[in-house]
């Protein structure tokens, strides 16, 4: 099978690429003349992404993952980089059709089943915001049924997407693909979401203070065009983050990693 390097066409798949960071990488990509599959639940929006193949899904449901790893493994067997950037904040506890919390659906266990789903990419980026000091996994309450906060669920969401990049790598270390966890730092990005007035204010502020996307994107489009060479790596913009510290504990991934494989079974049968 060939494969594209980093100075020839690729076949780029996004998710969250309707908005923000996602659509500024998709039409970069476009424009370089790669193939470029964008996953996501606004077809109007797609519309402004000519060129672009477009899969209608709701990320938050694994049955649409299921559907959307079909349709991308059948359709473009050499996929290049998987880039997760969708997203969306609840400041209302939400559950999905599935029983499902809403942030834990679209930004956790979607981003487990394509990554794991996805015949070999070469490179898979993830967006998530990599050793934050805050944010915990909430072993005895994964769906927060108790005390939910938007915040909170965001932040559990970002430590899992780093346990999954660890237990990733160490099932796949003799794979050709690279998993890269990247924070953007602060971005004027989309931030699409349901929001409570003080966290609407809040963003607002992030909005007028953050990075254009043009040049947030840059980080995530570099780790693209040339991966590392280890099989996990982390990222602040440019900056490696040692995978040494608490968010990449190899004990936690592999617990995370086995709940979140129950969890699945449970939903697929």
């Amino acid at each position: 099978m060939n494969h594209s390097t980093s100075d020839s066409a690729k076949t780029i798949v996004i998710t969250g690429g309707t908005d923000g960071m996602g659509r500024a990488l998709a039409r970069t990509h476009l424009d370089r003349g790669d193939t470029v599959v964008v996953v996501g639940r606004d077809a109007a929006k797609a519309a402004a992404l000519p060129g672009a193949e477009f899969i209608t899904a709701d990320l938050s449901l694994v049955s649409e993952n299921l559907r959307v790893l079909e349709r991308i493994n059948t359709r473009h067997p050499a996929v290049d980089a998987l880039v997760l950037c969708a997203r969306y904040f609840r400041s209302d506890r939400f559950v999905t059709a599935e029983g499902v919390e809403g942030t834990f659906a679209l930004e956790y266990l979607s981003r487990f089943l394509l990554s794991h789903g996805l015949d070999d990419p070469r490179v898979i980026v993830n967006v998530s915001g990599p050793g934050l000091p805050m944010g915990r996994i909430h072993w005895d309450d994964l769906m927060l049924e108790h005390h939910y906060d938007g915040v909170a669920a965001q932040m559990q969401a970002g430590r899992a997407n780093d346990l999954l990049g660890v237990a990733y790598a160490a099932r796949r270390a003799t794979t050709r693909t690279r998993y890269v966890l990247i924070n953007p730092g602060p971005v004027a990005t989309g931030f699409a979401g349901q929001y409570d007035a003080a966290t609407a204010a809040h963003v607002a502020a992030l909005k007028r203070s953050g990075r254009p996307v043009q040049d947030g994107i840059k980080p995530i489009a570099a780790r693209i065009d040339t991966p590392p060479a280890a099989p996990l790596s982390a990222f602040v913009r440019f900056d490696p983050i040692s995978l040494d510290h608490p968010s990449f504990d190899p004990e936690a991934a592999h617990r995370l990693h086995d709940l979140t494989h129950r969890l699945l079974h449970r939903l697929e049968n």
